[in-house]
């Protein structure tokens, strides 16, 4: 269903960086996180941590960890895949950062996110293919 998972956030040095670490783990427990140091919009420092998975075994339980969202956000997800899909078959999705370091999966459209961009095995690698799998991916049985 999902060939690679990319995760990214940013935080700046007045955040815990291990706070940011775990929450960061509690959406992908697999995660271990890069960090790159870049320079702000005010020249400010600001820190990405960011990393990828293939592997199964990892994206596998990420699937599963998804039932932990709560039904009023899987239904936002499922009512804005066209617009959290691009053409490519990529989904992209945003947790609440702060709440993920509390354990909770909280969907977001904007705003202190952990940033994942999940690419979607679609065959052929168009939209309308991948947001087939999307919908099935988020509980939605009826697809045609």
């Amino acid at each position: 269903m999902i060939h690679n998972i990319a995760y990214r956030t940013l935080f700046y040095g007045t955040e815990d960086e291990e706070k940011v670490r775990t929450a960061v783990c509690n959406i992908l427990p697999f995660s271990s996180p890069e960090k790159e140091i870049i320079e702000g919009y005010h020249k400010n420092q600001v820190i990405l941590l960011h990393g990828k998975t293939s592997k199964k075994s990892e994206i596998k339980g990420f699937l599963k960890s998804l039932d932990n969202i709560k039904s009023s956000d899987k239904k936002r997800i499922l009512r804005d895949l066209e617009n959290k899909i691009d053409h490519k078959g990529n989904l992209f999705l945003r947790f609440d950062k702060q709440r993920a370091y509390l354990g909770d999966m909280k969907v977001l459209e904007h705003g202190d996110a952990i940033h994942l961009k999940l690419k979607i095995a679609a065959y052929p690698a168009r939209k309308d293919t991948a947001l087939k799998i999307a919908q099935q991916i988020f509980g939605e049985e009826d697809v045609h």
